[in-house]
């Protein structure tokens, strides 16, 4: 492999995994259980954490918790947190009111309240912790165009982090559903059908990095889908970037038994059976343990009116009390320190929040 980190290959299958990361979606579709709804007490500490920090235009990427005091909303967010890492993996807060608030405002109290999940990293080349999911009119046939800046469909994957979060600004015309699946479901199901192709998915895949490369590095690293270690099951997944590593000088054509094995899991991860689908309203926090859960969009029709477009934002969190990564896991995140590991990191890049999108 380019970079030398050494894999930690199972000797046997871990057995299936149970407990509520292993949902089904289903189960779920009818239920309110992974729903907080914020309260008129919650938004009132909320803003009175923000509008001090607003007034005085505080840099938005250096908000700590300790800046952001939120006396009893604080602690709930602390048992969300704690679901999210060692329990279902996802939760959506809904109700924060941000059509009342300007993009400061908006981007301020999201940062705020992401605080009390982890510490933001950088989400590409510029440094940036703030994204913006938002149609810059760009195409994925430019293998350096990352697919939330487009209005195309996502695919399941999974992202540099330990928790992925967004918060809903503006909702498209029509499409752009949120969509997660358990990986731990994925897995019990391969599990059952098909032990051999699940294999496959122990064995490392080079994974493009898209142009964006840390220092010392090659264009591409190389990791397993499943990764077993100290007892955690985790995942690491972006077929399109598995798919356009094969572009790349010394990457390999994928064999069938790959191929196949990844089909099965893209199957299953769009299976209906398993997938569960929601609709952002303005105001939606979703948090999502990208090492348990994949999560997608679908396609989307925008507003030709550019104040109207869609519009979410977007953090990477590092989350104290995660679980341990294996060591292969630094080439992705560059290293995999406990709430301090993730993101994208490159020479030159400082960390910044931007509010405009681009």
């Amino acid at each position: 492999m380019p970079d030398g980190q050494a894999y930690i290959i199972p000797a046997d299958l871990p057995p299936p995994i149970e407990g509520p990361s292993a949902w089904r979606g289903p189960d779920l579709v009818n239920s309110t259980e992974w729903i907080y709804q914020l309260t008129a007490e919650d938004i009132a500490e909320i803003e009175a954490a923000m509008r001090p920090l607003v007034a005085r235009e505080a840099a938005i990427a250096q908000i700590r918790q300790e800046d952001f005091p939120l006396p009893t909303l604080g602690p709930k967010l602390k048992r969300l947190c704690d679901d999210v890492i060692h329990g279902r993996g996802f939760v959506l807060m809904r109700g924060l009111p941000v059509q009342r608030y300007s993009i400061r405002e908006s981007a301020t109290a999201y940062f705020g309240v992401g605080a009390y999940f982890g510490n933001a990293r950088s989400q590409n080349a510029k440094g940036h912790v703030l994204g913006h999911v938002h149609d810059l009119g760009l195409s994925t046939n430019d293998p350096k165009v990352r697919i939330y800046q487009t209005t195309e469909r996502q695919t399941f994957h999974t992202d540099s982090c330990d928790i992925v979060a967004l918060l809903c600004l503006k909702t498209s015309k029509s499409g752009g559903l949120s969509s997660l699946v358990s990986t731990m479901a994925i897995y019990n199901e391969m599990y059952a059908r098909a032990p051999d192709l699940l294999w496959e998915l122990f064995q490392p895949f080079a994974t493009d990095r898209r142009g964006e490369i840390p220092e010392g590095k090659g264009p591409y690293f190389e990791i397993p889908v499943y990764n077993y270690y100290e007892g955690h099951l985790s995942v690491i997944y972006a077929r399109r970037y598995i798919e356009s590593a094969r572009r790349l000088d010394g990457v390999p054509p994928l064999t069938e038994r790959q191929t196949a094995a990844l089909d099965l899991f893209d199957e299953l991860a769009n299976s209906y059976d398993l997938r569960l689908d929601m609709d952002f309203q303005p105001g939606d926090m979703q948090w999502v343990h990208n090492h348990t859960q994949l999560h997608d969009r679908t396609a989307f029709e925008d507003w030709p009116e550019p104040e109207k477009k869609r519009h979410l934002l977007r953090l990477w969190l590092a989350t104290p009390g995660a679980r341990p990564l294996p060591p292969i896991y630094a080439e992705r995140y560059g290293k995999v320190d406990i709430g301090d590991r993730g993101g994208i990191i490159v020479p030159g890049a400082m960390m910044n929040a931007q509010l405009q999108a681009g």
